[in-house]
């Protein structure tokens, strides 16, 4: 099937030839594993091993409820830096900011977001398609628990679920307890698609009606059973 991509092949060989640079920063693209897939890809070999030591790192990216979108390290490691005599910081924020910089919603300093996720987890189910069972990884970082990527995938799935599963007191982990309609009984069960997630809590935050990407959970349901 590759061979038959003529287009692409031809592209690659004059990056091959013009950008020796990039090539050697690539996977070898034109190696088919047992299988007969390829894989085209930076993050390979050692890169993607130093990439998931601090992904799956729970002091670091990893939460309870999902990938963070930067490392809890940075919450008491603020990276600092000055501009025209002031001083600025950037930390982990798990939830909605502290400060009013960048329009003062904390984004992506921190909360858990489902593209970003989801992205994440495709690409770990991908890796795995080319490595098999041969590549495995500690899962959290540090555990001694070896996983292989696909497995890896579905304990991130298993997170994600999490938000939307019930805890000890009979609410869902998104619902914000301060407000006593979660407890009535038209209302106990209404799902929401919260905009993104607090990073410690799981607590949704921002835009409650986020289909255009939280609703993804119903795909990675659908994928993780067909594993």
């Amino acid at each position: 099937m590759f061979v038959k991509l003529r287009e692409f092949n031809t592209r690659l060989q004059v990056i091959k030839l013009t950008r020796p640079d990039l090539t050697r920063v690539i996977s070898d693209i034109e190696t088919m594993n047992k299988d007969g897939n390829y894989l085209f890809a930076i993050m390979v070999g050692d890169r993607l091993e130093s990439l998931l030591k601090r992904l799956l790192d729970e002091a670091e990216f990893l939460s309870d409820y999902g990938i963070r979108s930067l490392s809890k390290h940075y919450q008491d490691n603020p990276f600092v830096f000055g501009y025209q005599g002031y001083e600025y910081r950037i930390q982990y924020e798990p939830g909605e900011s502290s400060s009013d910089m960048f329009g003062g919603n904390s984004n992506w300093r921190g909360p858990i977001w489902f593209p970003l996720n989801y992205l994440i987890i495709q690409a770990l189910r991908k890796y795995h398609t080319y490595y098999g069972d041969s590549f495995t990884y500690e899962f959290p970082a540090g555990s001694g628990k070896k996983l292989t990527l696909k497995e890896i995938a579905r304990e991130l799935t298993k997170r994600l679920l999490k938000l939307f599963e019930k805890n000890g007191e009979g609410m869902h982990t998104y619902h914000d307890h301060h407000h006593p309609q979660w407890a009535d009984t038209h209302f106990k069960e209404h799902h929401l698609f919260y905009e993104f997630f607090h990073g410690d809590t799981g607590q949704g935050l921002g835009a409650s009606h986020q289909t255009g990407w939280t609703a993804l959970i119903a795909n990675l349901l659908l994928e993780m059973g067909e594993e």
